[in-house]
């Protein structure tokens, strides 16, 4: 069974949105159940801090072992950080999906964007879990 933290929004598309200390900064990542179809995580290729993408637009891309698969941005934004670490360690993605495994950091464009995500319950249900 996957690991569904209860604090967290997330998409039909198993990316996760995560408050931080800033309620107009988010941080994005894939979730647990996600990296657990993907497999092993060899690459992750993510944008540079200043991009900007609009709700469900393709932000980057995640190798694996079994297939490359796109991601996609939960909300509308800017991206204001890049988890680094992932360029060298790219199976934080498989052993830490919901903390050192995230992604990047977006400044919201639209607030209201996050009701449109899934509650850790609807996620859940979705998976049939």
């Amino acid at each position: 069974m996957s690991e569904i933290p209860q604090d967290l929004l997330y998409t039909e598309d198993h990316e996760y949105v995560k408050s931080t200390d800033d309620a107009n900064i988010v941080a994005v990542g894939i979730t647990d159940y996600a990296q657990g179809e993907l497999g092993d995580v060899v690459y992750v290729e993510l944008p540079k801090v200043g991009a900007k993408f609009g709700q469900h637009d393709v932000f980057g891309t995640i190798e694996a072992v079994k297939a490359v698969s796109e991601l996609f941005s939960p909300v509308a934004g800017e991206v204001v950080e890049v988890n680094g670490r992932l360029d060298g360690e790219p199976a934080l993605v498989n052993t830490a999906p919901y903390t050192d495994g995230w992604m990047v950091k977006i400044k919201l464009s639209k607030a209201s964007e996050k009701d449109a995500l899934l509650n850790a319950a609807a996620y859940t249900a979705q998976l049939g879990e």
